[in-house]
């Protein structure tokens, strides 16, 4: 079950710098708001695949999942619960506030996923 995956990892590690520039530096009204919710879905995915050699729907639909859990203790204001309001890294990883456009936005990161990894097993059986 564990299986490293050398192209994973590296997508991995990019979309890692790529989240944490967005997290840390962008201050815009489109990228910031947006872009890093729908990053984050195909950051998890790609980790995961970089450890584990699941089929490519349970990994994504795991992850989709997970990010509906994390939308959904936002929206019973889990962090204010827990006292950690205060907490940057808290605040960063749960988030605090509910959306449902993040709810569309981590669908869509989904859905690219299935549609990329579909292409891709389609190129590779050609």
């Amino acid at each position: 079950m564990i299986a490293f995956n050398k192209t994973y990892t590296l997508l991995t590690f990019i979309l890692f710098v790529v989240g944490a520039f967005i997290a840390f530096y962008m201050h815009d009204a489109f990228i910031r708001p947006y872009g890093g919710d729908f990053l984050v879905v195909i950051f998890l995915y790609c980790l995961i695949k970089s450890l584990f050699n699941i089929p490519v729907m349970t990994a994504a639909c795991g992850v989709l999942l997970f990010a509906y859990v994390v939308e959904i203790t936002q929206y019973f204001n889990l962090i204010s619960l827990l006292d950690w309001e205060h907490s940057r890294l808290a605040n960063l990883v749960l988030g605090n506030s509910f959306s449902m456009t993040d709810i569309l936005l981590y669908t869509l990161g989904a859905l690219v996923i299935i549609v990329t990894e579909s292409i891709r097993s389609n190129i590779r059986t050609l």
